[in-house]
């Protein structure tokens, strides 16, 4: 074919595979190779409205079950009279509760979407469409850190209905970045655990083993000065303690963290940190395809 003359416009001759694949890229090529916003916006939205559809179970129900944990701890601890940090016990432990029921929901709902696909058999809604890794990550940890923010604003809501609370957002800047940073941190801990996941007894196992403990062990309830020097070592390396300690501090001005903007912004910088590396190396294990395209 090389001798055929050169179509005017010289614009080279299609050739068989073209002909072939009537003018589509070539198998396992990608067709968009640039950001793919609309795909990004579909995959994020299907996420949100399937927590969205029952969310008297994923968003009302975290937050009567957070105002319960509120009461139980209030009474259980001499009511409104113990103090901690200078404030009553009630509003020590609020901002905690907040952000517990928003790291928790936001692992539940990054953690379901492979291992349900996987369950299913509709995985393949995941992998098919033209999206990156990339872009497949972000609309899973978008829509985790979204349902981790209506919980957190229906159980603060909920909260401030509650005699002896009292929430007061002294350093907004720490609010949202706690609370989102540790919403990503989760969210990025759930998809690693929905891609080796093969059934929902492991999601139930990494929850109650792993997750639990170390949300229940973060200073939720208590100030770590309270612990022996050994354990409050295990409490620092705790990442979900800086998420409990950090967004207490947007309230309260204090926490175990310390109670200045520079000792907490080292918190915050090092959560940041953390999520940059854990996306990256969930990127990579995306792009491996490992537990996904075996």
């Amino acid at each position: 074919m090389a001798d055929q003359p050169m179509p005017r416009g010289g614009a080279a001759p299609q050739t068989v595979d073209t002909l072939r694949t009537g003018g589509f890229p070539a198998p396992g090529e990608p067709l968009f190779r640039s950001f793919n916003r609309l795909g990004l916006w579909t995959l994020y939205m299907k996420e949100v409205r399937r927590f969205f559809k029952v969310q008297t179970q994923t968003i009302w129900a975290p937050a009567v079950t957070t105002l319960l944990y509120l009461v139980i701890f209030t009474l259980a601890l001499g009511g409104g009279n113990r103090v901690v940090l200078g404030v009553p016990f009630a509003s020590f432990v609020a901002p905690g509760l907040i952000a517990m029921g928003m790291i928790n929901n936001s692992f539940a709902n990054a953690s379901f979407g492979f291992v349900g696909g996987k369950i299913q058999g509709t995985i393949i809604d995941y992998l098919m469409p033209p999206i990156s890794e990339g872009e497949l990550l972000a609309a899973l940890v978008g829509a985790a850190v979204t349902r981790a923010v209506l919980v957190g604003l229906a159980v603060a809501a909920a909260m401030m209905l509650w005699p002896g609370v009292h929430l007061e957002a002294r350093h907004p800047w720490a609010i949202v970045w706690f609370g989102l940073m540790g919403a990503v941190l989760l969210a990025l801990i759930g998809v690693v655990t929905s891609i080796w996941a093969e059934k929902f007894d492991h999601l139930a196992a990494v929850t109650n083993f792993v997750i639990t403990p170390m949300s229940m062990l973060s200073g939720t309830f208590y100030v770590i000065d309270n612990l022996a020097p050994a354990f409050q070592t295990i409490s620092r390396v705790n990442p979900i303690f800086y998420v409990i300690s950090g967004f207490r501090f947007g309230f309260l001005g204090q926490s175990d963290i310390g109670d200045t903007n520079a000792a907490v912004l080292h918190g915050a910088l090092g959560l940041g940190v953390l999520n940059l590396v854990l996306a990256i190396a969930i990127y990579a294990l995306l792009r491996s395809g490992w537990k996904l395209k075996n």
